[in-house]
């Protein structure tokens, strides 16, 4: 274990002007809060944060962050108190060390829950300060190394964790090494057959390859010594993991893999750098596709590096890494970095700085916009969803018009690139040009493409774009964009069943009215109860008789007599208004003001038409409200409205409203016997063609030797329109008869 001078003599190795009266404090409060715990391994548990601070010296962070790290663990498990430790070391690391805390008295629902909003919390507080992330690595790395202490059937679940969130983490935040050591240590307890398989072969590989890497260091140093180049080259391994996942990925062997060893080549700055590919490519050649300049366009993590593989020495396909020292030390260390670069050049003292250093990286960038899903996201689980779509995907680099670099998963196609720009710039997205050209919306992009996305204002964006976006963000902001407009749709349609209903009962509408019941109806807001009337969970009638304790509803009263005429009652019938297109006696009346005019499907009310049979402009209709799913359009004459006789409150009073500059088809159904000879089914479908009608769905529906009957699902334009192709249809030789279906 760790001394206390020693933890000081560690951090001040780096860091001269430490506080090393804050570090002896933080060391001793943490022994003595944590007494005489034990871990799993039956060391004393404050091995664990001394181990943590151990790992932090590594990273030569600050001293106020190696404090965190000595105190992680002591809200959680022992009696100490935010009060406390903000009265002892300061509300910044009292902040810090509760943002590490885990949820453990909330009452969840499962583990996957309890995961979920651990993540959203740790998420939360790294947004505020970067330490968090850090210090919460750190404490995982250690329970990764001691992980063969824990009961066996927990350890798979802890590594997949692991690996799930916190090395996709790490290597968002550029921390490669840390990423690397998660990885390799949660692949060993995930798959320890494979992990024990590649790790055989390559110390097979190490052992029988020692003298090559020896000798294309030796080369390749050489070489750049010749041509005046001051550079240093490393060779280095791929990781067991990182081998598995190629593997995996391009379906391989591992004898097929030809890059398992790659040589960093490390110069003073960047115009070395370029000197050096320069080198490089003269001598030996290029692979072609296998160039990326992450130095002219930074990955959102700040990563910085040129990679370029050439047939080198031996003819050996040899991966190069062409980066300056500093970059090397971003490529390591990540948003640590921010603090350890200035602190060797002497600029800052300690890193002190590292909170405000960090928050100027690219990859505190991903992290606001991955905290922003918070907020659009209806539960834990949904945001994981997000998340982890965001941390999995490799990436491609496209350009905006004005030459603004974003980062996408691979695979993203324009409508993610719309919502990475702005999420209203997505919202109202309506097409693209990819490299000057119209594409559709659904083109994958690749590296280099350059994307303008053609918006308009009134677009919102369709809930089918939810399935073919890849990004948590367009995800979620689909999501929350459907919800709302849905939610729109419904409480309009609440509100316009309201304002009949109130005229029906002769009272005036308002919302000012509307608020004083709302207590009594279990609504907090206007718009939900609009909203919960417009799903049909609210009836009017209990709206009025909330609004105005002394209504009576006069419908509700009338006897089953009376509602019994025909087969929807003549006071219902007598109740309902209409207004057929292409009528002489168009004009405005009492009769339009209290029925809700139907546009179409791509109206503004949530609405959907009759399953058999469908409703067409010219045909008179009476909306049937379905909860959940808004209203439902019949013709008055289907028999379908039989099964509505006793639910007066579901009946509403329509008219069609057609916009003639946008006009828009309507589903009907037909019913055809044709005769069975060659060329029936062509006849049929020609003249629907040539009418301008569009074919649905087909289905037969009986086939005897001489003739067979099929139900045809056209859509029209009007009752005209689909009496005209009833009647040309009927006209064919083939046909023996037609009819409409209702």
């Amino acid at each position: 274990m760790m001394r206390q001078y020693e933890l000081v003599e560690r951090v001040s190795s780096y860091n001269p002007n430490a506080d090393e009266a804050l570090l002896n404090k933080a060391y001793v409060f943490s022994m003595q809060k944590h007494g005489s715990q034990k871990r799993a391994s039956g060391d004393p548990y404050f091995v664990h944060p001394l181990e943590v601070a151990g790992i932090l010296t590594d990273l030569r962070l600050d001293d106020g962050t190696i404090a965190v790290g000595l105190l992680h663990d002591t809200l959680e498990d022992t009696d100490a108190t935010r009060a406390e430790i903000d009265n002892l070391f300061g509300e910044e690391i009292g902040k810090l060390v509760e943002g590490l805390t885990k949820i453990a008295q909330l009452d969840l629902v499962s583990k996957r829950t309890k995961q979920a909003e651990n993540l959203r919390k740790l998420l939360l507080a790294i947004s505020d300060d970067v330490r968090v992330l850090i210090v919460k690595l750190a404490d995982r790395l250690h329970n990764m190394r001691t992980l063969h202490f824990v009961p066996e059937h927990k350890r798979e679940r802890i590594a997949q964790e692991t690996i799930d969130i916190y090395a996709p983490l790490a290597e968002r935040m550029g921390m490669q090494d840390i990423r690397e050591e998660l990885e390799g240590l949660s692949f060993r307890y995930i798959n320890p057959d494979a992990y024990e398989a590649i790790s055989e072969k390559l110390e097979a590989l190490r052992v029988s390859n020692k003298s090559l890497i020896q000798e294309i260091e030796g080369e390749l140093s050489k070489v750049f010594a010749e041509k005046g180049l001051k550079a240093t080259v490393r060779g280095r391994e791929k990781q067991a993991y990182s081998v598995f996942r190629k593997m995996q990925r391009q379906s391989i062997g591992f004898e097929q893999l030809s890059d398992i060893y790659a040589f960093r080549v490390l110069v003073d700055d960047v115009e070395s750098c370029y000197h050096a590919l320069g080198v490089v490519h003269t001598i030996w050649p290029c692979v072609p596709g296998r160039f990326k300049d992450y130095i002219s366009t930074p990955k959102p993590n700040d990563y910085r590096s040129i990679h370029t593989t050439v047939i080198g020495p031996g003819r050996q396909r040899v991966e190069l890494q062409i980066r300056t020292f500093q970059m090397h030390q971003f490529a390591e260390y990540g948003v640590a970095a921010h603090a350890l670069y200035k602190d060797v050049t002497g600029k800052t003292k300690g890193g002190r700085s590292l909170g405000k250093l960090a928050k100027d990286s690219k990859a505190y960038a991903w992290l606001r916009q991955t905290v922003e899903l918070l907020a659009s996201g209806n539960s834990a689980e949904e945001f994981m969803e997000h998340t982890k779509l965001e941390l999995f995907q490799d990436q491609v680099f496209c350009f905006s018009p004005k030459g603004r670099v974003i980062a996408l998963p691979r695979g993203a196609i324009p409508i993610d690139f719309a919502y990475a720009v702005h999420t209203g710039i997505g919202n109202t997205c309506i097409g693209c040009k990819i490299n000057g050209a119209i594409m559709p919306l659904v083109t994958q992009l690749n590296n280099g493409d350059e994307v303008e996305i053609i918006c308009s204002k009134a677009q919102t964006p369709p809930a089918a774009w939810e399935s073919i976006v890849v990004t948590g963000k367009a995800r979620a902001a689909i999501r929350k964009a459907t919800r709302v407009a849905v939610r729109a749709q419904y409480a309009g349609l609440g509100e316009q069943i309201l304002r009949n209903a109130f005229k029906r009962a002769d009272r005036n509408y308002s919302e000012d009215q509307l608020k004083v019941g709302l207590t009594r109806l279990g609504h907090q807001t206007v718009e939900d109860a609009l909203a919960a009337v417009g799903r049909g969970e609210l009836p009017s009638r209990m709206v009025l008789e909330a609004v105005f304790p002394d209504y009576q509803d006069q419908r509700a009263a009338q006897s089953e007599g009376e509602r019994g005429e025909g087969w929807f009652g003549l006071k219902q019938a007598s109740a309902m208004k209409f207004r057929i297109p292409g009528s002489s006696a168009r004009k405005k009346n009492d009769n339009d003001s209290v029925s809700i005019p139907i546009r179409g499907l791509s109206g503004n009310l949530p609405v959907s038409f009759a399953p058999e049979g469908g409703a067409v402009p010219g045909d008179r209709i009476v909306g049937i409200l379905t909860p959940g799913k808004g209203v439902t359009i019949y013709p008055i004459h289907s028999p379908a409205l039989s099964q509505f006789d006793d639910s007066p409150d579901l009946w509403l009073d329509v008219r069609w409203d057609i916009d003639e500059e946008n006009s828009e088809r309507f589903p009907a159904r037909i019913k055809v016997s044709v005769l069975n000879e060659p060329g029936g089914l062509a006849e049929i479908a020609t003249v629907i063609a040539n009418n301008d009608g569009n074919i649905e769905n087909i289905k037969m529906d009986q086939r005897v030797s001489d003739f067979f009957e099929m139900n045809i699902d056209v859509s029209v334009w009007n009752l005209n329109h689909l009496n005209r192709i009833i009647e040309q249809i009927r006209g064919k030789k083939s046909i023996s008869k037609v009819e409409r279906v209702n």
